[in-house]
């Protein structure tokens, strides 16, 4: 990605285009930083949040159209940031809030987008660019602005094939190795709130900062370890549990050698996302692209061993490709289903039956987002206490 550092008033008022990488562009006014970026083109459905979105590691490398029309509402706090900074390559929304009003609002989004360099266009139709979306899933795209544009496009049809060009050279999600770009680079540790019950070692794919918070909120203290982290690392922390955190990229170019040593020990383990797809991989199962994905904050899931619908969080472009009809036999024993997306009936969670591991496809830390899905921290806590039994 490339940009200007911040864009004048005659800049933030100019031109901008967003170009698809199937040829269809939209024309907007620039937003957030001048200048141009490149990532995959998705959208998310959730209505609040936004500064929850954008700073999720799991965003790296993709350009969000918000779905809500109007954004930016309530402005930038110095509370709500899931990580150190913004991670999404590029912002669309349709109609930006000109005032941030909110007693936590520290600054707007626009200025806050602009600090951190993110590229961004609003004031295009994002209803019509999500249905395209929709229709013909999430594909590479560019946004254009200031001196990018103005050097690269001009107005004729040739200068628009040099822009949609520069898409077509942006690398693809699928075949992507990213969690090594968002990881802590240092392991650290988030102490347990009250008395200390049990220690869980998390792996940092790209983890949000409310995810050890929950942890921590009953009992336990996390140390969480880079992405590269060793079994001999993990264990090292003399872990009653193993946590393995969300994350983007493809899974198919995750090394999956810790998650297959934590389950030949039959530690406790629980996985969210694409911690969800790398157990899935390390059980046999494979996983492959969505269409468009699964992404807000207003996901309908079914929890199979209870009966019960959560509206839960979502972030994600991969899904785990196992039998819903059955239970599987894998080399660590019997694998099922136990949670399906009431949508589209794509796998949202596995656990084994012999052995104290369970994973869901989504965000249960609720950053943003409902809090249904609290109770699998809870149920993580129960195998760890079952196991110390």
């Amino acid at each position: 990605m490339t940009t200007s550092p911040r864009g004048s008033a005659r800049d933030k008022a100019s031109p901008a285009v967003l170009v698809l990488e199937d040829g269809r562009s939209f024309r907007g006014r620039a937003y957030g930083a001048v200048g141009e970026t490149f990532g995959e083109a998705v959208f998310s459905t959730g209505m609040t949040g936004y500064q929850e979105t954008l700073t999720d590691p799991s965003y790296h490398r993709q350009v969000v159209v918000m779905t809500a029309p109007h954004v930016g509402n309530t402005g930038i706090n110095d509370e709500d940031q899931e990580s150190r900074r913004i991670w999404v390559s590029g912002y669309v929304v349709r109609d930006p809030a000109r005032i941030p009003s909110n007693w936590r609002s520290r600054r707007s989004l626009d200025d806050e987008l602009t600090a951190q360099g993110v590229v961004g266009i609003s004031g295009i139709d994002t209803r019509a660019l999500t249905r395209h979306l929709r229709e013909r899933g999430a594909m590479r795209v560019g946004i254009f602005s200031g001196d990018a544009l103005d050097s690269a496009s001009g107005k004729g049809a040739a200068d628009g094939a040099a822009l949609l060009a520069r898409v077509l050279r942006a690398p693809e999600m699928t075949g992507a190795e990213l969690s090594s770009e968002v990881t802590t680079a240092e392991p650290y540790v988030v102490p347990a709130i009250g008395t200390k019950r049990f220690t869980v070692a998390a792996l940092d794919l790209g983890i949000k900062g409310m995810t050890p918070h929950r942890l921590a909120e009953r009992g336990i203290e996390v140390h969480v370890l880079p992405a590269s982290a060793t079994l001999d690392d993990v264990y090292a922390t003399t872990p009653d549990g193993v946590f393995l955190s969300n994350g983007p990229g493809d899974p198919a170019t995750a090394d999956l050698t810790v998650v297959k040593g934590v389950l030949e020990r039959g530690t406790p383990l629980f996985g969210i996302c694409f911690g969800n797809q790398l157990l899935g991989r390390a059980l046999g199962f494979g996983t492959y692209k969505l269409k468009y994905g699964h992404r807000g904050i207003n996901q309908p899931v079914q929890d199979r061993t209870t009966g019960k619908v959560e509206v839960t969080a979502h972030n994600h472009g991969f899904a785990v490709d196992a039998p819903l009809d059955r239970v599987s036999e894998t080399p660590y024993g019997r694998a099922e289903v136990t949670h399906v997306c009431l949508n589209d009936n794509v796998v949202e969670g596995l656990r084994l039956l012999d052995r104290p591991v369970f994973s869901v496809q989504y965000h249960p830390e609720a950053a943003a987002g409902p809090h249904d899905a609290a109770y699998l921290f809870d149920r993580f806590t129960s195998l760890m206490e079952d196991q110390r039994a």
